[in-house]
């Protein structure tokens, strides 16, 4: 069996223009791969910690030199003759190396870059997809995605308080059609706002972000968008959006500035269910703060019979956080971020955990991203159902999308779009 030769780190540049890691891990059979990872903007207070330098000489203190010599000097040796395939064990030395409940000493950049070049070294050694490697070789559904089109709060600089207003094509019969439509809303709902002489320049995702009146006026130009582009609002096209509420949760009030309310957590799902009312609302992400889990339970209470309400800041892909939603009963589906946990085990642990109690799992990509296409390849690999990944715009979002094409033209007649039925847990 091939075995790891070299571990290669480099500080690379994410779609924001900040540092990030890129691994190369190379075998002694002559295989090498590649992982990059990414970064986040909106970030859970119990996630895993991205290290940084904090050195404002170079890049503002957001350098990664200290996550480069972790990998040279601590983690290349720990894992140098090891199999490559034996995944787990891969991780489980990367988890000791760093020893701490958030991957503070090497820092979770670090491990999750290695992690996953692990994997990609594995499946190139056997000359297999990803997807096919990690999920096996019965891996036919590919996910229905969530496309981030209007961007507000910590992705953009506008005074609409919600952080992402989405596009879910679930009524189409195949992902090649759900992107093409998703496509045609997208730039229709461009020549939307140019037509109301509104700001067409993009966010972190992707996603217009224009000022407007408040916090509901982005799902009404959605409404119109998708109408206007030729298919009809809650039977071709859904609509999803995640407030990240954390972010302007203080004080046990949610402080939304664009309207000048500051509202309870009874008061906060109340506004949700006027919009579900009133739009095709079918995914509510981070409704509620990290912190409010008796909000969360009473949300759950309210409207998890008719919408997918999935945690994120709340779980942070961590099964202990997961464990304590699940018996709390406060979503019905759970975000799934990579680098949020630090390992390919430790997030498929959490996707099985998920999936086992009947909840969805959305696998989701970061506001700072690379070309990095991984998070495609696990989507179909772990049988979510469903992928976040950003607009059908910019590079680093499009490279994902474009990866899940060609997954769906190499499964051919396997290929199963689920639509609808992914979302199980309204059902």
């Amino acid at each position: 069996m091939a075995k790891i030769e070299d571990v290669l780190a480099l500080e690379i540049l994410d779609s924001r223009g900040n540092p990030t890691v890129e691994v190369t891990l190379k075998l002694d059979n002559g295989v090498f791969a590649t992982a990059k990872v990414p970064s986040g903007a909106s970030t859970g207070e119990r996630e895993a910690l991205e290290l940084r330098d904090g050195d404002k000489k170079r890049y503002q203190g957001k350098g990664v030199l200290k996550v480069i010599n972790n990998i040279k000097d601590i983690i290349k040796p720990a894992i140098k003759g090891m199999e490559p395939f034996d995944q787990r064990a891969i991780d489980k030395k990367l988890i000791e190396l760093d020893g701490t409940g958030t991957k503070s000493k090497l820092g979770a950049n670090a491990i999750l870059a290695v992690s996953l070049a692990a994997a990609h070294a594995s499946a190139k050694a056997l000359n297999m997809p990803l997807y096919k490697y990690i999920g096996g070789i019965d891996t036919p559904v590919v996910p229905v995605p969530l496309l981030n089109v209007l961007n507000g709060g910590k992705h953009a600089d506008t005074n609409v308080d919600f952080q992402e207003y989405m596009i879910v094509p679930a009524g189409l019969p195949s992902l090649k059609e759900a992107l093409r439509a998703s496509a045609e809303v997208y730039h229709t709902l461009k020549s939307i706002l140019k037509e109301k002489s509104l700001a067409t320049s993009v966010g972190d995702e992707g996603g217009f972000a224009p000022d407007l009146k408040n916090n509901e006026e982005p799902l009404q130009l959605l409404f119109k968008a998708i109408e206007k582009a030729g298919y009809k609002p809650g039977k071709d096209i859904y609509l999803a959006i995640d407030p990240a509420s954390s972010e302007f949760y203080s004080n046990g009030k949610y402080n939304l500035k664009d309207e000048g309310r500051k509202l309870s957590s009874e008061q906060m799902i109340s506004l949700y269910e006027s919009l579900v009312k009133a739009y095709p609302l079918i995914s509510i992400e981070d409704g509620l703060a990290e912190n409010d889990w008796n909000g969360w339970v009473l949300l759950k209470e309210r409207l998890g019979s008719k919408v997918q309400l999935v945690a994120d800041d709340l779980t942070v892909t961590n099964t202990k956080y997961i464990q304590k939603a699940l018996e709390m009963d406060a979503a019905n589906s759970v975000l799934i971020k990579l680098n949020q946990i630090g390992t390919l085990t430790e997030t498929m642990e959490s996707i099985r955990m998920v999936r086992s109690n009947g909840w969805t799992a959305v696998i989701s990509h970061r506001s700072g991203e690379t070309d990095d296409t991984t998070i495609a390849d696990l989507a179909v690999a772990a049988n979510t159902g469903f992928i976040k990944t950003g607009a059908p715009a910019r590079g680093e979002r499009v490279a994902k999308y474009n990866r899940l094409l060609e997954i769906e033209y190499e499964l051919g007649k396997r290929a199963v779009y689920p639509g609808m039925q992914a979302f199980v847990s309204i059902q």
